[in-house]
């Protein structure tokens, strides 16, 4: 018997418990995405896959009891467009398969459909099936499907010494968010319901990941609902590469509510999760090109430094040089 076979999942934590599920797996052969990216895909002909992403929400984890159960069943979706952003992929339709509480009441089903329904709509997908079961818990489980061309896709696995790394929005509003929703912590009314906001209603950054594949100018993208930290070392591991960064956007609302708390603003910014922004690296040949790009469908793109030769990911700030440590959100370890 081998040593640890009987540590739990809390130990483990999601990316061993991923990691151990794929040694058990005979893997395809040619796969056009490789595992372990946001989204899955399968060649339908030389040029075009299907392209697949599935993630779930579940209420004791993901839904704080101040969100409403449409919300949670919008956030469904949107954490499931997100992937698709990262790669460049429109979403066409999705199923989900619903586990529900028996004590729950129509009023309850029809909110759930109507969170489902915004949250793909918004995002010019549809919903055309699933299943329905009862659970001890809320479990909504989205299973999203698109089509794109194979040579558009925007993996993980391409950043190259010398690309510019780059963000589509600050970050540490939904970290900032948590920290109120766990008590501990205050801010004023319109500070409150921006943060909140930012947790209860997220948005995909799809317009400008789909802009990105057009302009042909990103080498690796990822979304950064892990933390932006953990989604840089992600990059970095699958490229080859490290991260020199000169700066880490953090949004306005983030550092009031750090000074007023006592809180790090920097630790929200790289170490907290829920964020759905994008975090690309784009060849400097194709920086004007990129940034342009994102600014027409009404986004942003922000620099925030270079890969590097050397394999670590460096935050140099006024010639002060701080290690940018590998984590972030992680279910069955994050869970207070």
């Amino acid at each position: 018997m081998s040593k640890g076979i009987n540590q739990t999942a809390k130990i483990l934590g999601e990316h061993r418990i991923i990691q151990i599920i794929q040694n058990h797996l005979t893997p395809m052969a040619n796969t056009p995405v490789p595992f372990g990216d946001d989204v899955s895909a399968v060649s339908l002909d030389q040029k075009t896959v299907a392209v697949l992403k599935t993630d779930m929400l579940v209420g004791k984890t993901d839904v704080p009891k101040e969100m409403s159960l449409y919300q949670a069943a919008r956030k469904a979706i949107v954490m499931n467009i997100s992937d698709f952003a990262s790669k460049g992929v429109q979403p066409t339709a999705a199923l989900v398969a619903l586990g529900l509480p028996a004590n729950f009441t129509q009023k309850d089903v029809e909110e759930i459909a109507e969170g489902l329904n915004s949250g793909a709509q918004e995002y010019g997908a549809y919903i055309i099936g699933g299943d329905t079961g009862e659970a001890s818990d809320l479990v909504v489980s989205v299973s999203l499907f698109g089509t794109a061309q194979k040579s558009a896709l925007m993996l993980r696995s391409g950043a190259k010494v010398g690309d510019v790394v780059a963000l589509t929005g600050a970050f540490g509003k939904p970290a900032a968010g948590l920290r109120l929703l766990l008590g501990g912590c205050d801010a004023e009314a319109g500070l409150r319901k921006a943060l909140l906001e930012s947790v209860f209603l997220p948005k995909a950054r799809l317009a400008e990941g789909l802009a990105l594949r057009d302009c042909g100018a990103v080498s690796a993208s990822i979304d950064s609902s892990d933390g932006l930290a953990w989604s840089m070392h992600e990059l970095a591991c699958l490229s080859n590469v490290g991260f020199m960064l000169d700066k880490v956007p953090i949004a306005g609302d983030v550092t009031r509510f750090a000074q007023s708390n006592g809180l790090d603003a920097l630790e929200l910014a790289l170490y907290g999760g829920e964020e759905y922004e994008l975090v690309v690296t784009v060849k400097p040949e194709g920086w004007a090109a990129a940034k342009a790009a994102v600014e027409t469908v009404g986004g942003q793109l922000l620099p925030i430094g270079k890969a590097t030769k050397a394999r670590e990911l460096v935050l140099d700030v006024c010639d002060e040089k701080r290690a940018i440590e590998a984590r972030g959100w992680e279910h069955f370890k994050s869970q207070g």
